[in-house]
């Protein structure tokens, strides 16, 4: 069931929202393609990096940005991986441009019909955050078509307390709205952001003016739900997370899910590090994890 039916303000919005998905495409520094595969839900777009005999490694982004964001801080993964990017309907300047309920099976509908459009029967499976919501959900709903899962900072598995993010919001974002200064923005993004980078920096304080901000979040998976979840599976949480408590999400992943690898990223808001240290020591994780 699809909710609303645009997701940008206005037409300025989203001509600024394509200028940051191209300036993070350049950040990825690396050769792509793009398919488009048609759903029930309308024409999706799916973002290709690395050489087609590699294995393929579908990851899934996060609510409000975009497959050329995730794949600026994954781009050493294309070193051992043929990665693939759909663009989460709602949710970027390239996706479907109407949102998903999170009530039903919508999400993980499209999703299959991706895989579909793919010719992909059996996967490996990364998200974060929304996209991490989406890939455990449809994991646990066909668990035999993931043959590893990974996840970092994702939602839908601890329940983050909404209105103690929004208070702590609040103020910085009024600041900013007034005096759109560096200053004011980095009090805003800083309770995101791991480490001020500028370019997502100043992309977060465009995205919070030009996308309607859903109005819903991801529901809390059950604990029958997270049992689904026989796959090997690697689940990574922040420790300063003011989402989803990395501590908490830890916890109930190590509780519920068999064959689980954690890791709780230390000094660690929800936006894990942006720099090419930490982007180089998540491709080795991630490889790690991946190939044995």
């Amino acid at each position: 069931m699809s909710l609303e039916k645009d997701i940008f303000k206005n037409e300025e919005a989203r001509n600024r929202q394509e200028g940051w998905y191209q300036r993070f495409l350049v950040k990825a520094d690396f050769r792509i393609q793009f398919e488009t595969i048609s759903t029930s839900f309308g024409e999706s777009q799916v973002l290709i990096a690395g050489g087609v005999s590699k294995p393929p490694l579908i990851c899934l982004h996060a609510m409000l940005t975009g497959s050329a964001h995730l794949l600026s801080e994954l781009k050493y993964l294309t070193e051992s991986f043929h990665l693939i990017l759909p663009d989460i309907p709602g949710h970027s300047v390239r996706g479907i441009p109407k949102r998903l309920s999170y009530q039903d099976s919508s999400y993980i509908n499209w999703f299959s019909e991706i895989l579909a459009g793919l010719g992909t029967n059996k996967i490996d499976l990364f998200g974060i955050s929304l996209g991490g919501f989406i890939a455990h959900r449809f994991a646990a709903e066909y668990p035999e078509k993931v043959k590893k899962l990974a996840l970092i900072v994702p939602a839908g598995i601890v329940r983050g307390s909404v209105f103690k993010g929004l208070a702590k919001m609040a103020i910085p974002m009024i600041k900013y709205r007034i005096k759109p200064k560096e200053e004011n923005l980095k009090a805003l993004t800083g309770f995101l952001l791991s480490n001020w980078d500028e370019d997502w920096g100043y992309f977060l304080g465009d995205s919070k003016r030009d996308f309607i901000i859903p109005k819903n979040i991801p529901p809390v998976s059950s604990d029958k739900t997270l049992k689904k979840l026989t796959m090997p599976c690697l689940v990574m949480g922040a420790d300063q997370d003011i989402s989803f408590s990395g501590k908490s999400l830890v916890e109930r992943v190590q509780a519920y899910l068999p064959l689980v690898e954690t890791e709780l990223l230390k000094n660690t808001r929800h936006s894990p590090l942006t720099t090419d240290e930490f982007r180089k020591w998540l491709a080795k994780r991630l490889q790690l994890f991946l190939n044995n």
